[in-house]
């Protein structure tokens, strides 16, 4: 990723803003989804294994 990262700088060199990639500012906008989703269920019970599976069963998720 640092290769294809550009800042600018201000008149004193002082770095202002960060040029990426758009698809590397894609990616870092989905990792950011994806970590807001977890901190959004960090405290939903959890399911056994086993659990998931059969309900994966029953909705017709997964064959029987």
């Amino acid at each position: 990723m640092t290769a294809s990262v550009q800042y600018l700088t201000d008149r004193r060199g002082k770095k202002t803003a960060v040029v990426l990639k758009l698809t590397e500012y894609q990616r870092l906008m989905e990792d950011l989804d994806d970590l807001a989703a977890i901190a959004d269920r960090r405290k939903e019970p959890t399911v056994s294994h086993r659990k998931f599976v059969e309900e994966l069963k029953r909705d017709g998720l997964l064959p029987s």
